[in-house]
């Protein structure tokens, strides 16, 4: 089993990554969130990898952070799930906040994110709400506060304007501690400037 590549990044697509690892190309299945934190193509990456064999395929699913392949390994245990609804559901939203959601059984945030409708995401809570260890490097400090319906809204344009998630919530976080006016405007415009 392939479990770590290290090698050049040819090629980056928000959910495939195409590394050449001694003179072979591996396509490897990638949540958005690895995707941004890829560098340039022709830099050296690492990714953690999970190899899906079935009798008609062999997939590979590449992570930045051994977090994220955890908590793909612990979606793709839930009945109903699968490679690819997995890695939708780490795209979905950061995997801190994917595991605040389950294990505070916030439904209504699972089922925003594409594919997942309330079964699902009741199974989801069901079977991985005590299951899910703390993520790697948590020193028991609370977790950052989720964000509010206006701030999700904020996000959501940032997005759509191809600002990377992590530099968009925090330029967000960082725009409200300006004291920016609780409107969308002014909030979305502050956060624009704020993002990195």
């Amino acid at each position: 089993m392939i479990s770590l590549l290290r090698g050049i990044l040819v090629e980056k697509h928000p959910n495939q990554a195409i590394l050449d690892v001694g003179g072979v190309g591996y396509d490897v299945t990638i949540p958005i969130s690895t995707y941004s934190q890829l560098p340039d193509t022709g830099v050296e990456v690492l990714l953690r990898i999970h190899t899906h064999v079935r009798e008609d395929i062999l997939a590979l699913y590449g992570f930045s952070t051994l977090d994220e392949r955890n908590l793909f390994l612990k979606l793709v245990g839930v009945s109903g799930i699968g490679p690819g609804l997995a890695i939708k559901v780490l795209s979905g939203m950061p995997a801190i906040d994917l595991l605040n959601a389950i294990r505070r059984n916030e439904l209504d945030r699972l089922v925003r994110i594409p594919g997942v409708g309330k079964k699902t995401a009741e199974r989801i809570v069901l079977e991985l709400r005590d299951k899910l260890p703390a993520p790697a490097g948590d020193d028991g400090a609370p977790a950052p506060p989720s964000l509010s319906q206006l701030d999700e809204d904020v996000l959501s344009a940032l997005l759509n304007l191809g600002c990377a998630r992590p530099a968009a919530e925090t330029a967000i976080r960082k725009a409200r501690a300006t004291g920016t006016a609780d409107s969308f405007e002014p909030l979305f415009r502050k956060s624009l400037e704020l993002v990195r």
